[in-house]
């Protein structure tokens, strides 16, 4: 299913701004953003490759201003739209969010997939502690 082309083009538009803020570091204003745009997508949201961008910019957004709570819920959404579960980064983003909120056994595990996925170099601009979860499993 695609959405109608009107529909899309805003959301793109709306994305560039909600974007655009997260490069000014302005991350409420961003979240904002992006929550206005999710708000554009049909629902259920779910069945929308559009969702998977979007949450997935939440979530990360989240993440950076580290508000982790927030970023583990987005990234879940993210994960759970059409091809989430294979998207690297948003595996990355939700390992990282899992272990800032101290789980133990979780954020391996998405950390792995990610690795899998993309080999080291998902974890290159990334902390080493990140990467020093999995380097014993892999």
């Amino acid at each position: 299913m695609e959405l109608e082309q009107r529909v899309y083009e805003k959301i793109l538009s709306l994305c560039e701004l909600g974007d655009s803020l997260v490069d000014k570091s302005n991350y409420d204003e961003a979240v904002s953003k992006y929550l206005e745009v999710l708000e554009l997508v049909p629902v259920p949201k779910n069945i929308w490759e559009a969702s998977t961008w979007i949450y997935t910019a939440i979530g990360d957004t989240c993440f950076l201003k580290g508000d982790y709570q927030k970023a583990k819920d987005f990234l879940y959404d993210a994960v759970n739209c059409p091809d989430g579960l294979s998207n690297p980064f948003i595996l990355l983003r939700l390992g990282q969010s899992l272990q800032e909120l101290g789980y133990n056994e979780k954020p391996k595990e998405y950390l792995l997939r990610s690795y899998m996925l993309e080999g080291h170099k998902i974890f290159q601009d990334e902390d080493d502690k990140y990467f020093n979860l999995i380097i014993d499993i892999i």
